[in-house]
């Protein structure tokens, strides 16, 4: 978030492939959670218990006990659990490209031609499309040999813990996605980086629908946890948000978060076919005004505090023109037809927002982004949550619609992707300053959004159980408007 007062700017907020090397962008984080609603099913788009047109559902994720034999091996393996995880992976992965290529692209389906594994610790003299493997944290598909290979000593260890099996299992059915690329002529050896990307996150949502559907007779995957924290993973492999400045701004681009998670979802809802939709021009009408790189040594963060809530609040006043705006607190209220959502509440009896600050502050926090296990932290993960409880005073002056039930929630994250769009333009406040979005923003309420919800809750701060569906809600605001999430939340 960025904020402008009188002239003077106040800031807020892939490895590059080889030749023929298509890689995966690691940056680790961990889900969280959120509470849950009770309640009934309410539509078939805001039913808080059907994830793409399938029940949500509690249970196991990753690798069966009965899991059938891998039908591949692994060139330099360890014998070790993660190869063997990987080795049934990839297994899995051919199986169910078997039996949907036919059906998706011409001609016939051909499995890569080897699988290589090593340790990125490791000095050994090890050979990965023409690289040595010392140091390289990462996993690819080589199209030179039509190899996959990936980094068992960092990589997919801290994939399976911050994930599960299914965080690994993600990682290299992405990574198959390229083979099938080049096979099925989606892709050629001068197709860019970003396209490509997205076609592979788009091809290992299609795979992981079928998990999913209980197809795998080698994986399972609850709708639920279990997808919730592929949600994650796939956030991880998020760009690096870059300054205007830097020389590799723009160049061998992966996707942000919010890219590299739709394109996924589009392949869990609509299943591989819906991969060959994603080229540039498509990836531009989702990118829309949304900004992609910092202003030359801006950081992109806008500091808690209460000057910092007031601007946005005025922004959003801007942005909306209500008729009868919220009043805004600092100092807990009784309310009487809605409970506490901290740090941000809203009551609409009163149509006040009452906001903790330390809790506030807390929320947008930002974690050393060294960790290796970092997520996509900042100053927007808070920031988004106040702007949801300013959309549910825009539901109350609507009229019409409830704001204590699952419909509620979703269309809240809708709204709130409403409000994203509006306020990635320089949005000028009665007072004289100007707020505006920057580029990373959007990660970090994605990252709320499925971590912890409150950005898609109702106004008692209560979310659906899904994180795929609160972030296709809001998805649907920040390409759309409010009359779209008034009527396909209604």
């Amino acid at each position: 978030m960025s904020r402008r007062q009188r002239g003077v700017p106040v800031t807020v907020r892939a490895l590059a492939p080889g030749p023929l090397l298509i890689t995966i962008l690691a940056t680790l984080v961990v889900a969280g959670c959120a509470h849950v609603i009770q309640g009934r099913p309410v539509s078939v788009f805001a039913d808080p218990f059907r994830v793409a047109g399938m029940p949500a559902t509690d249970g196991p994720s990753g690798l069966r006990s009965d899991a059938a034999p891998p039908t591949r091996n692994v060139t330099n393996t360890d014998d070790g659990d993660i190869d063997e995880l990987a080795r049934q992976a990839i297994s899995d992965v051919e199986q169910f490209w078997s039996s949907t290529y036919p059906s998706t692209f011409p001609g016939k389906f051909r499995p890569v031609r080897d699988l290589l594994s090593w340790d990125a610790r490791d000095f050994a003299n090890v050979g990965f499309c023409g690289d040595i493997t010392f140091t390289f944290v990462n996993a690819g598909y080589c199209h030179d040999d039509r190899t996959i290979g990936w980094d068992r000593g960092i990589l997919l260890p801290a994939l399976r813990r911050a994930y599960g099996d299914m965080g690994v299992v993600m990682t290299l059915a992405h990574e198959y996605g390229h083979s099938v690329q080049f096979q099925s002529g989606l892709l050629s050896k001068d197709s860019p980086t970003l396209v490509a990307e997205q076609q592979a996150d788009c091809m290992s949502g299609a795979y992981m629908r079928w998990v999913a559907e209980g197809n795998s007779p080698r994986f399972t995957l609850s709708t639920s946890d279990g997808l919730n924290n592929v949600l994650a993973a796939v956030i991880s492999f998020r760009d690096p948000v870059l300054n205007e400045g830097d020389p590799t701004a723009g160049m061998d681009e992966h996707g942000s978060a919010f890219e590299r998670v739709s394109a996924f979802q589009f392949g869990f809802t609509e299943g591989a076919e819906a991969c060959r939709s994603i080229d540039l021009r498509e990836i531009d009408q989702r990118r829309g005004p949304l900004p992609m790189v910092l202003p030359e040594y801006a950081t992109g963060e806008l500091p808690v505090s209460e000057r910092s809530v007031r601007d946005i609040v005025e922004a959003l006043e801007t942005a909306f023109t209500p008729a009868d705006p919220p009043g805004l607190l600092f100092e807990p209220v009784e309310c009487p037809d809605a409970r506490p959502s901290p740090p941000v509440s809203y009551c609409p009896a009163t149509n006040t927002i009452t906001v903790d600050l330390p809790g506030l502050e807390a929320l947008a926090a930002r974690t050393d982004d060294g960790d290796a296990v970092s997520l996509a932290t900042g100053d927007n993960v808070a920031y988004s949550v106040l702007m949801s409880r300013y959309m549910q005073a825009i539901q109350r002056e609507h009229g019409g619609v409830a704001l204590d039930d699952a419909k509620a929630a979703l269309r809240t994250a809708c709204l709130t992707g409403v409000a994203t769009t509006r306020l990635a333009e320089e949005t000028p406040t009665p007072t004289g300053t100007t707020v505006m979005l920057t580029a990373g923003d959007i990660d970090e309420a994605v990252s709320g959004i499925l971590t912890n919800g409150l950005a898609a809750s109702d106004v008692n701060g209560e979310s659906v159980p899904s994180g795929f569906a609160r972030i296709d809600a809001f998805r649907v605001g920040v390409l759309g408007d409010e009359e779209r999430c008034f009527k396909r939340f209604s």
